[in-house]
């Protein structure tokens, strides 16, 4: 075996042994983003996959070569169609093509059960993207169907969290006016099919935004007092938690109250700018650690207790080629050479806010019924480098942070 190989699987070993996790969830999911020159060959990823007990991944296109590589492993698969693919497969005989092509000839040694069309494509101001999202989805789905894998390979579209005009409190929640039309044939498309609805969600931002106001125990699922929606009386003590319920009660507004919801990224950085308060390899640990837990624990939000959180956690390596502030470029749990970004350290399920997220009683105080404005996304960034850009990120950040401040508020009294 070649000296830098042995190496490369010995940082595996040791990856193994330092995260530890003995209570892994069933349902942890991983995005794999490959914007990078550094990173390590498909082959050699699929222990570091199984080292941390992740059974779903998350790509975002439909590389061959890591298709392959975890051919017969029993990893779940969502593959991605990016934003500049959106007008091609309007088209029902493209469509067909590229799924034969990158679905089915996979089948079913790889195990592909979700394609996602377009990133974030709701939030960008861009009616040529947004008019060929359903189409692009529909002529997919249609692929499947006469290619008799419509059974087993759903389709869905990934949205940012700014599609949200109010989100706090949670029972308040509910999607921008100027979205609802578009929004609304989708999620019937999402009701037709059985496929979920994917949000991309990161508390990261609004610790970032205002760290001297934001609770960063709130936001890193760390012990705290929490807060209740006065109207469900439901008690939240993190962020993420308050985010998804949010997205759940938009939902029911428009009579989608089973719609299933996953959420597609969700992360903390390990290193950042001078301005990027709250990017650190500890508070990574917190985060990533604390949500792990969490999953391992198979229980939901306040709103829905009984359904499986399916998260897929952002990213899987840290991408030395993305744009953006220096936070871009350090999600991953490792290193490009294997080696862990920081250890998570788990190794108990006690102390994790969430672990005990029930109703509301004397540990926390009244959120306002105060409703955020919406936010006003100018990102025009397509395709595969739209994985997760600084400027979508900031754009639900705004959202985010205003909410955050209006609970902070609540927090101190």
């Amino acid at each position: 075996m070649e000296f830098h190989r042995f190496f490369f699987y010995a940082s595996i070993i040791l990856s193994i042994s330092v995260y530890l996790f003995p209570i892994m969830a069933n349902s942890m999911g991983i995005n794999y983003g490959q914007i990078a020159d550094n990173l390590p060959s498909p082959e050699d990823v699929v222990p570091i996959v199984k080292s941390i007990g992740a059974t779903k991944v998350k790509l975002y296109d439909a590389d061959p070569k890591v298709l392959k590589a975890f051919a017969n492993t029993g990893v779940e698969f969502i593959v991605g169609l990016g934003n500049e693919y959106l007008d091609k497969m309007r088209d029902p005989a493209k469509a067909q093509a590229w799924v034969k092509e990158n679905v089915q000839s996979h089948l079913p040694a790889t195990k592909i059960t979700c394609i996602f069309v377009g990133n974030e494509v709701l939030t960008f101001n861009d009616t040529s993207l947004s008019s060929s999202l359903l189409p692009a989805m529909q002529s997919v789905h249609t692929a499947l169907v006469n290619l008799g894998l419509d059974k087993q390979v759903t389709v869905t579209t990934a949205h940012s969290l700014s599609i949200l005009e109010t989100s706090y409190p949670p029972s308040s929640g509910a999607f921008r006016e100027d979205l609802v039309d578009c929004l609304s044939e989708t999620l019937s498309f999402h009701q037709k099919t059985g496929s979920p609805f994917l949000i991309n969600a990161y508390p990261f931002f609004a610790y970032k935004g205002n760290p001297k106001q934001v609770p960063l125990d709130f936001v890193l699922f760390q012990p705290n007092q929490g807060v209740i929606d006065p109207a469900t009386n439901l008690h939240y003590d993190n962020m993420l938690y308050a985010q998804i319920d949010a997205v759940y009660n938009a939902l029911a507004s428009l009579g989608y109250k089973k719609l299933a919801v996953h959420i597609s990224e969700t992360g903390w950085p390990s290193k950042g700018d001078e301005d990027e308060v709250g990017a650190t390899a500890d508070n990574a640990k917190k985060y990533n650690g604390n949500l792990i837990k969490l999953m391992s624990k198979k229980t939901g939000t306040p709103m829905r207790p009984n359904s499986d959180l399916n998260i897929y956690v952002f990213a899987l390596f840290n991408e030395n080629m993305k744009p953006g502030p220096t936070s871009e470029r350090n999600y991953g749990l490792f290193k490009p050479d294997g080696a862990p970004a920081y250890s998570l350290g788990i190794s108990s399920t006690s102390n994790v806010a969430g672990s005990n997220t029930t109703t509301g009683g004397t540990n926390g105080k009244p959120l306002s019924p105060i409703p955020t404005p919406p936010s006003t996304p100018t990102s025009s960034s397509t395709g595969y480098l739209s994985i997760s850009p600084a400027t979508e990120r900031y754009e639900f950040a705004g959202t985010v942070l205003l909410t955050a401040l209006i609970l902070t508020k609540m927090l101190l009294w």
